[in-house]
């Protein structure tokens, strides 16, 4: 009875315990791919997150780009905004001087024809 026990154990053991199993497959597995290939696979991984890196670099520089893109633009109206506002402001300086030329120009108009008419009567011919 003793040895159908121990026979039942070692069954048991064999069928629900797979650790042996698998470390005998990991081994294998590293074996396979990192020994007989020659680190092949993660030369290949890293040759891959290199241009995964490079790829985000790009689209990273891409956003960037975008962005400053976008506040050029806003500042470019902005800019356009204060110069039509600079434009009308010089717009209404120019009539102003012109008015105030004009006014000036009449005065002294006025003035030299007043004079000219005082020296037509002091005038002897």
């Amino acid at each position: 009875m003793d040895k159908i026990a121990k026979d039942m154990g070692d069954i048991q053991s064999r069928l629900l315990h797979h650790r042996p199993i698998i470390n005998a497959e990991i081994r294998y597995f590293v074996r396979e791919f990192e020994e007989r290939r020659g680190h092949r696979e993660s030369r290949l991984l890293e040759n891959l997150m290199e241009a995964a890196n490079h790829m985000a670099v790009r689209v990273q520089q891409r956003e960037l780009e975008a962005q400053q893109s976008t506040q050029l633009q806003m500042n470019m109206e902005h800019l356009k905004d204060e110069w039509a506002v600079f434009l009308k402001k010089q717009q209404r300086l120019k009539e102003q001087v012109d008015e105030d030329h004009d006014k000036v120009v009449g005065r002294l108009s006025t003035h030299y024809s007043e004079m000219k008419m005082d020296l037509t009567k002091f005038s002897p011919f």
